[in-house]
Order: C-alpha cells, then sequence, then structure tokens
C-alpha cells in the first residue's frame, strides 16, 4: 500500500491543543466588541419591563376573575 502524501501547514490553519481556553478567549473578545446600554437606557428599559409586566399580570387576573365567575354560573 502507498502512503499518502504528508501535509504541509500552511500557517492558516490552527491548532487546537485547548479549546476551552480558545472558545473563553474568542467570548472574551466577543464581549469587547458589544455595544452596551447606557445606564439610563438600562434603567428606562428595566422600568418598561415592571410597567408591562404588570399591566399583563393585572389583565390576566381580570380575566381569571371573569372565567372564574362564568364558570361558578354556569355550574
Amino acid at each position: 500500500m502507498a502512503r499518502a502524501p504528508a501535509r504541509r501547514s500552511t500557517g492558516s490553519e490552527t491548532v487546537r491543543r485547548r479549546p476551552g481556553f480558545q472558545f473563553l478567549r474568542e467570548t472574551v473578545g466577543e464581549l469587547k466588541r458589544v455595544v452596551w446600554p447606557t445606564r439610563e437606557q438600562t434603567t428606562r428599559l428595566t422600568i418598561l419591563v415592571i410597567i408591562i409586566s404588570l399591566a399583563v399580570g393585572i389583565l390576566l387576573g381580570v380575566v381569571d376573575l371573569g372565567f372564574g365567575r362564568l364558570f361558578r354560573i354556569l355550574i
């Protein structure tokens, strides 16, 4: 059987010795490129989420109350 010719490294191939550390290095690099919101934006959006959550909670409570009364009438 003939041996396959040896492959030479072209330099563009990455050597993966420790894939876990490479993952962490890439993650840190990506986080440096993230455009983080300002404190004002974070505060405003947090308040908005709380208000919407309360509104949805109240709406679901009213719907639940209505269905509860409807079922009591039917039973």
